[in-house]
């Protein structure tokens, strides 16, 4: 299979997706990022606009090059937009039906198919397609234009071609540092970070400490950027959580068991920055 990728679908253009989509842009790539409807389209397109305007004004980009990166990028809601993609990176809730739907809508039988799952088995995904020797998980961090790291998720299945042409294309065409997981939940980052967060979570619930104080130890004691409930709150909680109910159905170990109390934020909606709320409370964005 060829390795020069330079046709890319995003489908869901929520936070993550419009990221990778805007790193693609910047890279120079014909981008085709696939919402549910138009309306969710449009919102997709003014999310990455706003970052990019974000970069110039931080003096990471320069105007015209936000405006060429934007003008690469089409905004669509219909999977059929995908036919030509040589490379499609799946960001959205309903994944094993997503890639059954592409596997049917992506014409060329070398084109990859990619999760940025971090939790649903590799694996599944691949079994709902014909082609799960060109399936595999290609795991961004947030935000993806600024954080170099891609984990790249092998199945059983996934063909040594794929996995070389998919990580030439991070490291050479993106510019991303890449690590390889083998397909296992959280892979490697959340399964080293998660049990942390949730420990974090577990020393406030019992009233040990606060949540200004246990993120103000790990940032003056450990000199961490970011205490570990502000991390949380940056994640999200529910994700956070649905990463550790994930592990934890793998794994069974107690440590990967989200605490009562981030389950009851999950159902109060009190998810985090996004929410303006999670651990600490942040003004409106």
């Amino acid at each position: 299979m060829s390795r020069d990728i330079r046709r890319v679908g995003v489908v869901g253009g929520g936070r993550m997706g419009a990221g990778i989509a805007e790193v693609c842009a910047r890279a120079g790539l014909d981008t085709v990022v696939c919402e549910v409807d138009a309306v969710a389209a449009r919102a997709a397109r003014d999310r990455v606009a706003a970052s990019l305007d974000r970069a110039v004004e931080r003096g990471k980009l320069a105007r015209a090059a936000a405006r060429d990166a934007l003008d690469r990028l089409v905004f669509s809601g219909s999977l059929e937009d995908l036919a030509d993609r040589q490379l499609v990176v799946e960001n959205v809730d309903a994944k094993t039906e997503i890639f059954t739907a592409l596997d049917k809508i992506v014409e060329s039988p070398d084109a990859v198919l990619a999760s940025n799952t971090s939790s649903l088995p590799v694996m599944r995904l691949g079994r709902a397609t014909r082609r799960a020797d060109r399936v595999l998980g290609l795991h961004f961090f947030n935000p993806v234009p600024v954080l170099p790291l891609v984990e790249v998720v092998t199945s059983l299945h996934t063909a040594p071609e794929t996995v070389g042409a998919v990580e030439d294309f991070a490291t050479r065409t993106l510019g991303k540092t890449v690590i390889r997981s083998q397909d296992r939940a959280g892979f490697v980052v959340n399964a080293l970070l998660i049990p942390y967060l949730l420990s974090a979570v577990r020393m406030t619930e019992s009233g040990f400490a606060s949540a200004a104080d246990v993120d103000t130890g790990m940032e003056l004691g450990c000199a961490h950027p970011m205490g570990p409930l502000k991390l949380a709150d940056l994640i999200g909680l529910d994700t956070v959580a649905s990463i550790a109910e994930s592990l934890y159905d793998e794994f069974k170990e107690p440590l990967y068991a989200p605490p009562p109390l981030l389950q009851r934020m999950v159902e109060a909606g009190l998810l985090g920055r996004k929410t303006g709320r999670g651990f600490h409370v942040y003004g409106q964005e």
